[in-house]
C-alpha cells in the first residue's frame, strides 16, 4: 500500500500531538451540550453510559483513525484511495474520501459562525457589552440580532483570520504550539471557575444532582442513546480530523496510549463544564433543561451578571470557551487544507488562502441558517464519515496491515480483540448513530 511520505510535516512531540487531539475533541459539545444532557438524564445516570461509550469509542474509533492516518501519511482522500488501491479501485476510494473532507469543511464553516459569536462575547466581557443587558429577554434579543443573517460579519471574519494565521504556521509551529498553549490554559481557567462556583451558596445541590444515580433514568433507552451520541461526537470520530492529525504522527509513538489520554482529558473537560454550569444554575434554583447557543449566549451571561465578581467570571469563562472553540476550528479546517495541498500541489500558505476564501464567503452567507446547517452535518455526514473510515481500515485493508499499524511504537502487541471489536461493534455503531440521528432529529 502506497503512502505519502514526501516532505510530510509532523508533530514535534508526543504531548504536542495529544494536546492537539484533545483540542480537537474539546469543543462546544463539552460546554453547551454535555452539562444539559447530564441535567436532563439524571446526573450520574447519564455519566455511567457516557463513560462506557467514551471508553468503547476511544478504544476503537479514535485508535483506528489515528492509525489509518499515520499508515497512509495523508488525509482522507488519499487514505481511502490507498485502502482501495489493492483492489484496483483507488478512484472509488478517493471519491468516498471526499465525503469526510467536504463534511469537515462544511462543519468548519458552520463553526466559524459560532466562533464569531464567541469572539464578540469574549471581547465584550472586557468592554462591558456582554454583561450590559438587564434580563433574559434582553439577552435573547441581543443574541437574536447577532445570529441573524449578516448580523456578525466583522467578528466572524476576525475569528477565521486568527484560525488561518495559526494554520499557516504549519503543524509544528501552528497547530502543535496552539494546542500546547490553549489546552492547558483552558483547563486552568475552568478549574478556577469550578473552585469559584463551589463556594457559592446553593452549589451543593448541583453537585448532589450530578452524581446522583436514578435507576429509572439509568434503565431508560433515551439515556443510553443520547449518551452514545454525546460520546461519539465529543471524540471527533468522523473520518477527517483525527485521521489527519494521525498522519503527522511519528511511527515511534504509541497510538493506543495516546488515544486513551485524549479520551480521558476530553471526559475531564466535559465533567469540568458540568461542575461549573450545573452548580451555578443551582445557586439560583434554575433547572438546566436547554443546551446549545441559548445556554451559552443567553442564560449563562444573565446568570453570571448577577454573581459576585461577575465581570471577572465572565472574562474567564468566555476566554476558556474561545480557546476550546478555536482548537476545534483549527482541526476542522486542517483536513480540507491538507487535501488542497495534496491534490493541487500547493504549499501550506496558498492552500490556507484558498480554504479561507471559501470559509469567509460561505460562513457569511449561512449566518441566519447555521443551526439547520450544523444539524444536517452532525446527523448525516459525521457518522457516515466515521463509518466509511472504519470500513476502509477494518474491512478493506488486510488484518495483518491493521495489526502492524496499530502496534507501531508499542513494546507489546495491542490486544487481539481490537480488530473484531472494531469490525463487528464499532463500525455498526457508526451507522446506528446515523440511523438514530435521522430518526430522532439528532443525538449529538
Amino acid at each position: 500500500m502506497s503512502t505519502n511520505q514526501h516532505n510530510r510535516e509532523s508533530f514535534g512531540s508526543r504531548w504536542g500531538f495529544i494536546l492537539a487531539c484533545i483540542g480537537s475533541a474539546v469543543g462546544m459539545g463539552n460546554i453547551w451540550m454535555f452539562p444539559t444532557r447530564v441535567s436532563l438524564y439524571g446526573g450520574g445516570s447519564f455519566l455511567i453510559p457516557y463513560i462506557f461509550f467514551v471508553a468503547l469509542i476511544g478504544f476503537t474509533g479514535v485508535i483506528a483513525e489515528m492509525s489509518f492516518g499515520r499508515a497512509t501519511r495523508s488525509g482522507p482522500v488519499d487514505a481511502f484511495g490507498c485502502a482501495c488501491e489493492s483492489n484496483g479501485k483507488r478512484k472509488l476510494g478517493e471519491a468516498l474520501g471526499m465525503i469526510p473532507v467536504l463534511g469537515s469543511l462544511a462543519m468548519a464553516i458552520g463553526y466559524t459562525v459560532v466562533m464569531g459569536w464567541i469572539f464578540k462575547y469574549a471581547i465584550g466581557t472586557l468592554t462591558g457589552s456582554t454583561l450590559a443587558p438587564d434580563n433574559v429577554e434582553e439577552y435573547g434579543n441581543a443574541f437574536g440580532s447577532m445570529a441573524s443573517a449578516f448580523g456578525n460579519n466583522g467578528w466572524q471574519i476576525g475569528a477565521l483570520i486568527i484560525c488561518m494565521l495559526i494554520l499557516m504556521l504549519g503543524v509544528g509551529g501552528g497547530i502543535e504550539r496552539a494546542g500546547k498553549i490553549m489546552m492547558p490554559l483552558f483547563f486552568c481557567l475552568f478549574v478556577i471557575l469550578a473552585v469559584y462556583v463551589a463556594f457559592q451558596p446553593g452549589a451543593i445541590n448541583g453537585y448532589l444532582y450530578i452524581f446522583r444515580v436514578d435507576p429509572e433514568m439509568l434503565a431508560s433507552p433515551s439515556t443510553w442513546i443520547f449518551a452514545l451520541g454525546q460520546a461519539f461526537f465529543s471524540l471527533s470520530v468522523a473520518g477527517n480530523g483525527t485521521l489527519i492529525y494521525g498522519s503527522y504522527l511519528s511511527d515511534k509513538e504509541n497510538i493506543p496510549a495516546s488515544a486513551a489520554k485524549v479520551a480521558l482529558f476530553d471526559t475531564i473537560a466535559a465533567v469540568l463544564a458540568a461542575l461549573v454550569i450545573i452548580p451555578a444554575m443551582a445557586t439560583t434554583g434554575a433547572q438546566l433543561n436547554q443546551g446549545g447557543p441559548g445556554l451559552l449566549f443567553i442564560f449563562l451571561p444573565n446568570l453570571i451578571r448577577s454573581m459576585p465578581g461577575g465581570r471577572i467570571i465572565a472574562i474567564i469563562f468566555f476566554a476558556a470557551v474561545f480557546l476550546a472553540g478555536m482548537t476545534s476550528l483549527i482541526n476542522l479546517y486542517e483536513a480540507p487544507i491538507a487535501t488542497v495541498q495534496e491534490k493541487l500541489h500547493l504549499s501550506r500558505v496558498p492552500a490556507c488562502g484558498v480554504i479561507a476564501v471559501i470559509g469567509i464567503i460561505v460562513s457569511l452567507l449561512i449566518q441566519g441558517i447555521v443551526s439547520t446547517w450544523m444539524d444536517i452535518l452532525s446527523i448525516y455526514i459525521c457518522p457516515l464519515g466515521a463509518g466509511l473510515a472504519g470500513i476502509m481500515f477494518f474491512w478493506v485493508c488486510k488484518k495483518s496491515y491493521v495489526e502492524e499499524q496499530v502496534n507501531k511504537g508499542r513494546e507489546r502487541k495491542f490486544t487481539k480483540c481490537f480488530i473484531p471489536v472494531c469490525k463487528y461493534i464499532y463500525v455498526p455503531i457508526c451507522f446506528i448513530v446515523l440511523i438514530l440521528g435521522i430518526a430522532l432529529g439528532g443525538i449529538g
